[in-house]
């Protein structure tokens, strides 16, 4: 089984056990209706409504996903470690009997070994959101207004450990964040899967951290899914494409917080009157 990229950081605390900061996680205070899914592999792990504070400094939940988690004894002959059932991930370590909330139990999991999906939206929703990362953001962008169903198109920050970075911090290469675009849509006009072709068509999904000129872990390209259908949709495009040949280089990833970009990056080519210089429609599909 193919499982998802660590940095150094996220490899020692998954692989090596190790145990993040208290209160640096980005789940600590964190409230959001969803899942939290395992870092290293998107298994399910948590439900936002098992999640509570127990003012310990890291996420704490008092109950599991059945069937998602192992418990083990930790090497340390005291505590009980918990591990993701599908792919070993270590999460962090449970204990009983603190009386926390009324189930007894508190997960104390570190947040560098989760990914958090939002609740998705409700069939009847008017509107419906996809979150693409394919180079500069604003030749993204620039496709994106186009395409019918389109409501609106704003450009910012996502997939990074730091909050609200700045477009210098992004540059930086310290953030881990890429360069992306939030489209919100109308389901009724269009789907995400016409979305998500588009994308697939107006960059080049077999350059690693680099489109055209742009080059830098800002500039990759990642899809970030919203819900369990578009993570599926992702997928199965992806297979079509490298069925035709292209060696797609896409991350399918969990959507974290979305960060605005500065006012000066929203509808760039709009104001500058420009085109995009690293973006260009190509039919794949």
């Amino acid at each position: 089984m193919k499982y998802n990229e660590l940095n150094d950081l996220e490899k020692s605390v998954i692989e090596g056990k190790g145990t993040e900061r208290p209160y640096t996680g980005i789940y600590y205070k964190f409230d959001e209706k969803g899942t939290y899914l395992c870092k290293k592999c998107n298994a399910p792990l948590y439900r936002s409504s098992d999640k509570f504070d127990a003012h310990c400094g890291w996420p704490s939940f008092d109950d599991e996903i059945p069937g998602a988690i192992i418990h083990k004894p930790d090497p340390d002959g005291q505590r009980t470690e918990i591990e993701c059932a599908n792919c070993g991930a270590h999460l962090g370590h449970i204990f009983m009997g603190e009386g926390y909330t009324p189930k007894d139990t508190r997960s104390c999991v570190n947040s560098i070994s989760i990914e958090f999906v939002p609740a998705a939206a409700k069939k009847d929703a008017k509107t419906d959101t996809a979150i693409f990362a394919g180079g500069c953001f604003w030749g993204v962008e620039f496709y994106m207004k186009k395409a019918p169903g389109v409501r609106s198109v704003e450009v910012g920050y996502i997939g990074g450990h730091t909050k609200n970075p700045s477009y210098r911090e992004v540059c930086s290469h310290t953030t881990g964040h890429a360069e992306a675009a939030r489209i919100i849509f109308d389901p009724s006009k269009t789907t995400f899967e016409n979305l998500a072709k588009l994308f697939f068509e107006i960059h080049d999904p077999t350059q690693l951290n680099q489109q055209g000129p742009d080059k830098g872990d800002q500039y990759r390209t990642e899809v970030f899914y919203l819900n369990m259908e578009q993570k599926a949709t992702t997928e199965k495009l992806i297979g079509q494409l490298k069925q035709k040949g292209f060696k797609v280089v896409t991350k399918v990833t969990p959507a974290t917080e979305f960060w605005k970009a500065e006012d000066y990056h929203q509808d760039y080519y709009a104001k500058e009157n420009g085109t995009p210089y690293c973006h260009f429609y190509t039919k794949r599909f």
